[in-house]
């Protein structure tokens, strides 16, 4: 046996290889420094409203048929990816390690929808999913339904969304998008013979609704220059000529359609950031009239869930929080309302689900998702009991209305998505399906914890974190904190394979729960939109300080992410705090606030008034415009920088961030990195397929890892 080291000859091997490792290093910068970053053009443009105006030095980078933006683009691809050429084995080490944790013959937890059990499932070496059906038992002899992977063939993206089968279990319409634009074409498929139907509907919004007689369909219409939801047409599968049977002509809002639980009614849902409407059909009269549930008022948010005979009702009518309420007909006025359950000043109320003999509500209240059941016969209510400290957890898909099995599903930072059957009579539970992580991970061998951190005007924002057991708070160990804020969307603690691959390599994650969601109820999300949105920056950039004074983490190596509008929060962190972060990831994000908000040609951009403002309104413009990134770049050193977006995007096109990086390179005076990478087949959500997204997520892994290495 080879005799172990001395400590004086492990020393020296120590110095050889911290000389090797420097020369390398040095060689390493010196080839990387050669190298000139893309320098885009500079063609001024100015921007007038309200007597102010805005030179836009990139406003060219708009134009996506120009041959000098895309040769723009791909310079930027070039420079990205020689400054990161020494991280491709990490990357590919990423990659295997990440893809090999994932059970690549695999199969989701079937739900029973009219008589069958509904599934999809992976096949080993494929990057889409097979689905399939049984009928009415699981032992049943299995149908494919669509089989994503033969229709992928030929397409460098492909998505098929919105599957909706009739009533009658024999046609299957489906949509279609191959550009990443999220521009669906409608498909019908006739089960029974395998035939695709002769159906030439493009420029579709996936969900799709059946009416009784098995052959009218209910579908959506976009605007194909904003993308906005604003038309719902009848089609009927023996006709040539599709009928137009509702126009939103608020610009304000999306529509889409749906076949509620119980078949009785098609709803069509008019949403807006703070109003919502419904407009009601019974499925078995298709060529009748929508009726309207209730006068439509701004700032009257509301949902409805149908229950043989009656309706129930989310409204926030006098309540911020939410309440429920019960009609016996649609066409009423809120004042015809029952209230069954009053507001609460602690409780969000955030969704339903409704059974023969049970109602199930979902809530919010210390931060936490809380499920509560209720027999509609004797009026008992009790909660799902959870046990750990930090966790997601909701109502999952639930079709059948005669049953009193409730599916929900369950994870946290350390525990694999999960999904329960739940037998609200006698309260038991069953797993019916865990992701299931190869390669031998324990749960044990991590530790998850739940803190609040002070922001400056004293509210206290929940922090969830989580790393691998042996981790030291002693400010010496790498944190990446991840924020979102916006929409009142909330992000859970929710579990990632993929991120195992840098708590196993001493990480820790953080996940900041600042305002703008809604984990404190609906007044968290009020303080940090409109005039209140700087709540959202300050309460990122006083979490991460307060990680860094209780030792989780220093300046040196502490790192962020965000993406779309967490992607503005990177921008204006670092323009607001730049020497707090050794590194940054903006996915997709939304930097270039004032312009894009003026453009009403962009997808979303109306819909979206109620959330960042109007700037056609002078006090909306100069709020945004004092915390847009894009406007907001100053002479000053900033942190290495990673951002990614895609050619297609089209909820953040693409020139936000590339006009971003191009000021950011003429303005920074460190010499820190600048990467911008562009996928020139996807838009928002990356690339398509199980395991090619993970190369975009190994990517910005090598990223931050590398940076980390080089500042030990």
């Amino acid at each position: 046996m080879k005799p172990l080291p001395t400590k004086a000859s492990f020393s020296l091997v120590k110095l050889v290889c911290f000389l090797l490792l420097a020369t390398n290093c040095t060689n390493q910068e010196k080839s990387e420094s050669d190298m000139s970053a893309p320098i885009a053009e500079r063609k001024d443009t100015t921007l007038t409203i309200h007597g102010h105006n805005r030179v836009d030095p990139y406003y060219w980078l708009r134009d996506r048929e120009n041959p000098k933006v895309i040769s723009y683009l791909e310079s930027e691809n070039n420079y990205t990816n020689k400054l990161l050429k020494h991280t491709s084995d990490l990357q590919n080490e990423l990659f295997e390690e990440m893809k090999g944790r994932i059970k690549e013959k695999d199969q989701s937890a079937p739900t029973k929808s009219n008589g069958y059990w509904y599934y999809s499932r992976y096949e080993e070496g494929k990057e889409y999913p097979i689905y399939c059906r049984k009928k009415e038992t699981l032992e049943a002899e299995e149908e494919i339904i669509l089989d994503a992977n033969k229709m992928a063939e030929g397409h460098d993206y492909f998505n098929a969304a919105g599957l909706e089968v009739s009533p009658d279990n024999k046609l299957l319409a489906f949509g279609v998008d191959t550009v990443s634009r999220r521009q669906y074409s409608l498909h019908i498929k006739n089960l029974e013979t395998g035939e695709i139907l002769p159906v030439s509907v493009t420029n579709t919004a996936p969900g799709y609704a059946w009416a009784d007689d098995n052959e009218t369909l209910f579908y959506t219409s976009q605007n194909t220059e904003t993308l906005l939801t604003e038309k719902i047409y009848r089609h009927n599968i023996h006709e040539q000529n599709d009928i137009l049977v509702y126009e939103e002509k608020d610009t304000s809002f999306y529509i889409g359609v749906y076949r509620e639980k119980t078949g009785k009614y098609i709803i069509i849902w008019n949403s807006s950031t703070t109003t919502n409407d419904f407009h009601l059909l019974e499925s078995k009269n298709p060529k009748g009239d929508f009726i309207q549930f209730t006068e439509r008022r701004p700032g009257h948010e509301y949902n409805i869930t149908p229950d043989n005979g009656k309706f129930w009702i989310l409204s926030n009518d006098n309540a911020i929080n939410f309440k429920l309420m019960s009609s016996e007909k649609p066409g009423t006025t809120i004042s015809e309302w029952k209230t069954e359950l009053e507001h609460r000043d602690d409780v969000l109320l955030e969704n339903l689900e409704v059974f023969s003999k049970h109602i199930v509500l979902e809530e919010r209240s210390g931060g936490l998702s809380h499920i509560l059941v209720k027999n509609k016969t004797s009026k008992e209510i009790h909660e799902i009991s959870f046990d750990e400290n930090a966790y997601i957890a909701g109502i999952d898909r639930n079709d059948v209305y005669e049953t009193n099995i409730l599916r929900f599903y369950y994870g946290s930072l350390t525990t694999p998505f999960s999904r329960f059957d739940y037998n609200m009579d006698d309260k038991s539970r069953t797993l019916i399906k865990q992701q299931e992580v190869l390669g031998g991970y324990k749960k044990d061998d991590y530790k998850t914890e739940r803190i609040f951190v002070k922001s400056r005007d004293g509210v206290e924002i929940p922090v969830s974190l989580v790393y691998k057991k042996g981790f030291e708070k002693n400010g010496n160990n790498p944190l990446l904190l991840y924020g979102y804020g916006s929409y009142g969307n909330t992000i859970d603690p929710y579990f990632s394979i993929a991120r195992l691959s840098l708590l196993d390599r001493g990480f820790c994650f953080a996940i900041a729960h600042v305002r703008g969601s809604q984990i404190n109820g609906r007044e968290w999300y009020e303080n940090g939109k409109m005039f209140n949105k700087q709540n959202t920056f300050n309460d990122f950039i006083d979490v991460a300080k307060g990680l860094i004074d209780l030792k989780y983490t220093s300046r040196e190596h502490l790192y962020a992410m965000g993406g779309s509008a967490g992607g503005l929060l990177m921008g204006v962190v670092i323009n607001q705090a730049p020497d707090l972060f050794n590194g940054v990831v903006a996915s997709v994000p939304f930097v270039d606030v004032v312009t894009t908000m003026l453009d009403e040609s962009i997808p979303l951009t109306t819909n979206e008034f109620d959330e960042w403002g109007n700037p056609k309104n002078k006090d909306s413009y100069e709020y945004m415009l004092s915390y847009s990134p894009y406007d907001q770049i100053e002479k000053q050193d900033y942190p290495n920088l990673l951002v990614t977006t895609g050619l297609h995007d089209s909820q953040v096109q693409y020139w936000e961030p590339a006009k971003w990086v191009a000021k950011l390179r003429t303005m920074k005076t460190d010499n820190n990195l600048l990467l911008l990478k562009t996928n020139m087949e996807a838009g928002h959500g990356g690339a398509s397929g199980r395991f090619e997204s993970l190369k975009e997520t190994a990517f910005e892994y090598a990223f931050l890892l590398d940076l980390e290495n080089k500042n030990i």
